[in-house]
């Protein structure tokens, strides 16, 4: 059965918001709830980005059932992977074991802000590598030692350990990424919904039943030209790609590379308006590539309180009836 995700995006709302609308998605019935980790959002526009750890704490005692996540965090320059491993065997806790650690190679747009500069890919991937292995270690209990190409971790140990162990899922892209972490983590993590990732991921990760969680940004409203406008304003961005939404420095450059994306190119890629069916043939695309879980991004930090009822009541109703 395919299990439908609502996303807490740090980048439009601001944090008491943010708790507030992890309640209302509980209460709305999604299955789980995804949280972004940003230091900056992607455009002026979104206007936020709280600290999502502290968030996720909140949000564990504001709600009861769904499962939470982080979507994703980085675990190389802005975190130390140790303290990364203390974050999230804590909100475990707090969650009542409800809780998946997200995590991913990152991007410049948050990581330059510590001043270590932004290394290529392929060194990225190698510092995630290491990082979720030191971070293995600390929940496997016990002090741990470590030296490594980029990390040094000196008789490090987590006091305060769940007696569920946080699941560990990482974001891939292609071929290197999968090979990679495959083979490490519990789940994959894509926002592209392409077949080829799911059935390569099973292959590398030899778990056929592995969870593939994907994301989908949405942006309902009951005025289409007002959902096309604030799609635009806000997420025209996503327009670019990953190649280069990861190497970009600020929402300035954001702007600047998108400045010339129509309103007509963004709605041509992001469902928009009220149209129950248009969303449920874009979310699709993901289900039919094999992803086990969808996370929603309803686009507008000013929209949630009328976007949870419609999935109450219609939305979430009509995804289940279609991929069932």
């Amino acid at each position: 059965m395919v299990r439908f995700g609502y996303t807490l995006l740090t980048e439009q709302a601001g944090p008491r918001d943010l708790v507030r609308f992890a309640a209302g998605a509980e209460q709305a019935g999604f299955d789980f709830e995804v949280m972004s980790d940003h230091y900056f959002p992607w455009l002026d526009s979104q206007g936020h980005a709280p600290y999502a750890w502290s968030v996720l704490g909140a949000v564990t005692q504001a709600t009861e059932r769904v499962e939470l996540m982080t979507y994703v965090t980085c675990p190389t320059m802005r975190y130390h992977p140790a303290v990364v491993a203390q974050k999230a065997a804590t909100v475990q806790l707090l969650s009542n074991n409800r809780f998946t650690l997200g995590l991913g190679a990152g991007e410049n747009l948050n990581e330059h802000v510590v001043g270590q500069g932004w290394p290529p890919v392929n060194v990225r991937h190698e510092m995630l590598s290491e990082a979720i292995g030191i971070i293995g270690a600390l929940f496997d209990g016990g002090y741990v030692n470590y030296r490594g190409s980029h990390y040094r971790v000196d008789s490090a140990k987590l006091w305060d350990l769940p007696e569920v162990r946080v699941p560990v899922a990482t974001a891939v892209s292609g071929e290197q990424s999968i090979q990679l972490f495959g083979p490490v983590a519990d789940a994959m993590i894509a926002v592209e919904p392409n077949s080829a990732f799911c059935t390569r991921w099973d292959q590398v990760a030899g778990d056929h039943d592995a969870r593939k969680i994907g994301q989908i940004p949405i942006c309902w409203d009951t005025d289409r030209d007002a959902a096309v406008a604030r799609a635009h304003d806000q997420f025209r961005w996503s327009a670019s790609g990953w190649k280069v939404n990861s190497e970009l420095p600020g929402p300035a450059g954001f702007a600047g590379a998108t400045q010339f994306v129509r309103q007509e190119d963004v709605a041509q890629n992001i469902p928009c308006g009220p149209d129950v069916d248009g969303i449920v043939s874009a979310v699709s695309a993901f289900w039919k590539a094999g992803f086990t879980d969808i996370a929603l991004v309803q686009i507008g930090g000013d929209r949630q309180d009328d976007f949870l009822p419609f999935a109450r009541n219609e939305l979430l109703p009509a995804l289940r009836e279609a991929s069932a």
